[in-house]
Parts: C-alpha cells; structure tokens; sequence
C-alpha cells in the first residue's frame, strides 16, 4: 500500500495536467476498516518517509501526505487498461512471498500506449549488482545468503529500466544513506547473453508450485537438453535475469485456471527485449497487454529467452511436448 500510494501521488504530481491512469494490484477496502487503523497509520508514516527523501532525487520534498490524501492516492490505481489510451501499470510488490522471506522481490512499474508496452522500471532492492554474487547465491542453494561475499555491494540492489524502439536498457545501483542522484550518473547497458545452446543456458521459474506447473517445465527442460539446475526466483527478478545475462530462459506455465495479470509482466518484457531477448506466449506470439487487467487469449504459457535461436529451440519443443503433458 505504502509503494502503491507513493507512485500514485508522484506520478499524479509530475505529470499535473494530464489525465493519470493507473492499473495496480492494491484497493483501499481493507485500509478503510476501523479494526485497520492502526496498519493506515503504519502506511501513513511509511509514504512520508520515503517522500521525504525526494531531495535525493532532484525533486521537491512535498508537504506531510495527511490519511486521506494517501487513501486517494491508493484509489486513484482503479484503472482497467484496455486497448487506448496511455496506462501506467504497477505491481507495488511483486514476489511478495519473496519479500517477506527477504529474498527477491521487484517494485515494477510499466506504461502502455494504445495497448502497446513502450516503458518498463524494475526497482530490485535484493537484486545483487555483480553477478558472482548471484551466483554464489544460486549454488547455497539461497536467494539471499546470510553472508555473501561482499555485504556492501550485496545491499546496493539496482534498478532497471527500457524504453520501447531503443534497443537499450539500463541498470543502475540504487541510492543509499546520505548519497544523491547525480547525472550523468552511473547507468550501464544491459545485454542479454549470447547462449544459444540449450546445454549451456540456465532457465529460471517461478518458486510458487500454486500457479507454475514444476512437472511440466522440468520435461520440456529435459526434452530440449538444458542441464543446468533451475533457478527458481520470486518475482519478476526473472525477467532482470534474462536482461543482464545471468540466465537465459524463463519459462511458465501456469495450472488450469490461473490467469496471468498484466501487472506481473509489463516491465520486465519490455527490459528483456529491449536488451536483445525475445519473449512471447508458447503458440510464440507477443505478449498482448491491450485487453484490460489479464493477458487474455495466452497460448499455454510464457516463454522468455535471450535471444531468437534459442527461442525457437523452446517453442519447438513446447509442440512436441504438449500432447504428452498432463496439462
């Protein structure tokens, strides 16, 4: 509540003037009831706080944000979507599981156009900046280890971020104590990996089994010859890794029933793919985010690669898989 309520009044704050419609997962109902009073409060002081740091950024420190103000910035994200207009679409916490075991988790915010995605921010504050860290993590079997190797550039977290048509992205460490947001500041480009040999890529999935079918995807991993051992990662931290190279595919397929929110995937899609990977449904279309709160009309599941070879190595096997799934 308190992420969603902070970018709700500062995008409602710097784009004044233009009509500011947001698609988000929280609503205010549970805030609203008196036996919550004393939660409203704990988000009051939490959207204070961090707004008062908007010095860091350049930006004009507002005035203390009073209960009422905050509940409206929480339901002003009562938007649909749909296949006009501009549309900011915001997960406040995604991998909440993973945020409260202190493992990964993505503040993620994304804008779509007319139906299309053109911009996508990935806030990661677990999300190491070196990828031997990741790795380290990845071999204790652990998102987040107790004693990485090096705490301080563990604790940096980074954010990440694309705009559509630039074939670019970018990936910053976040902003800690009394440091500022300076430009030029220390962006660096993103790149997908260059694997395209199945036997050398690692695949990430989703931890939850609730709604990622594990059997599946570890059969369609064996048929097309990936050895690796999976990363299973909360939150759209998958769609980071893809982005900086430290996997090459993402795959999932939800159970029967479950329906992919378009908050779960905006602005990772638009990171990987402006960082040179591909991704798609598993009949290998695009992604379509014009039909309101759902990614309506997915073929199967999700399928997110680095690049385009190895892309059709996975939908090619997802053919030749299907008929013996159990889905």
């Amino acid at each position: 509540w308190s992420v969603q309520a902070t970018v709700s009044w500062l995008l409602s704050e710097f784009l004044e003037g233009r009509s500011v419609s947001i698609v988000a997962e929280e609503d205010v109902q549970t805030l609203s009831k008196p036996e919550a009073a004393s939660l409203l409060s704990a988000v009051v002081n939490t959207v204070n706080e961090c707004l008062a740091e908007a010095p860091k950024y350049g930006l004009q420190c507002p005035k203390v944000l009073g209960t009422s103000q905050i509940l409206e910035a929480i339901s002003r994200c009562n938007s649909t979507g749909g296949p006009t207009g501009r549309h900011w679409v915001l997960d406040p916490v995604d991998g909440t599981l993973g945020f409260v075991r202190g493992d990964q988790y993505a503040v993620a915010l994304g804008l779509i156009e007319d139906g299309k995605l053109v911009l996508g921010v990935l806030g990661c504050p677990n999300y190491p900046m070196k990828k031997e860290l990741l790795n380290y993590n990845h071999q204790c079997n652990q998102i987040m280890p107790t004693s990485p190797p090096s705490s301080d550039i563990w604790q940096k977290g980074c954010v990440m971020y694309a705009r559509r048509g630039t074939g670019q992205a970018w990936m910053q460490p976040l902003i800690h104590g009394d440091a500022k947001f300076e430009w030029p500041n220390s962006a660096t480009l993103l790149q997908a990996s260059p694997v395209d040999d199945p036997s050398q890529a690692t695949f990430c999935e989703p931890v939850e089994k609730a709604n990622s079918n594990h059997l599946f995807t570890e059969g369609l991993a064996s048929s097309i010859g990936l050895k690796n051992r999976p990363m299973r990662v909360h939150s759209m931290v998958k769609y980071a890794a893809i982005a900086r190279g430290d996997a090459e595919v993402y795959i999932k397929f939800a159970r029967s029933g479950y329906k992919e929110k378009i908050w779960d995937h905006a602005a990772g899609v638009v990171i990987v793919e402006e960082a040179g990977g591909v991704v798609t449904d598993a009949g290998g279309r695009p992604l379509d985010f014009s039909r309101g709160l759902y990614l309506e009309g997915l073929d199967r599941g999700i399928v997110a690669c680095s690049g385009p070879i190895l892309h059709d190595k996975i939908i090619g096997a997802v053919y030749a898989s299907w008929d013996s799934s159990n889905l």
